[in-house]
């Protein structure tokens, strides 16, 4: 994963703890106080939610331990597509251009020009270099991409 992703968990991670399992606890109190619990739709509404709070916290931290997070501004720069890049790459038929950041599956947000690396455009341009053409498998056939230009931002 990239630092930008690592820190975009982190951040989720503190606030799921230190601000959603907490109120989530009291609003669990809260239900407590009025009475039967079998019948009293607020507690369970909050232990679904602390169900959900648990298990995206045991998922983050389980991401977390198991990723390696990558620098791309550390690493030298030779115009070769890795994982990290930013990458401009120009449509052979229409003469599009779109500019895409190769990032982790967590983090992917094609909206935002972030793609996962294990996306069908990013696997046709990793070890790719600025000039050569990738061919991308769509389910309309395949489109090719000159890749214009790769930073390491």
């Amino acid at each position: 994963m990239t630092v930008a992703g690592e820190a975009a968990m982190r951040a989720e991670l503190h606030r799921l703890k230190s601000e959603d399992r907490p109120r989530i606890v009291q609003d669990i109190a809260d239900a407590r106080e009025h009475g039967d619990l079998k019948e009293n739709a607020e507690y369970h509404a909050a232990r679904e939610q602390q169900g959900f709070c648990e298990g995206r916290i045991q998922e983050i931290e389980g991401k977390l331990s198991d990723s390696i997070v990558i620098d791309v501004t550390t690493i030298p720069s030779t115009g070769k597509v890795i994982f990290g890049t930013t990458v401009a790459i120009v449509n052979c038929e229409t003469d599009e251009e779109v500019t895409y950041k190769i990032v982790g599956e967590d983090e992917a947000n094609v909206s935002a020009g972030m793609i996962s690396v294990t996306s069908p455009i990013a696997r046709a341009l990793i070890g790719k270099e600025v000039g050569d053409v990738a061919v991308v498998k769509t389910p309309k056939g395949d489109v090719e991409y000159e890749i214009d230009e790769v930073s390491h931002l």
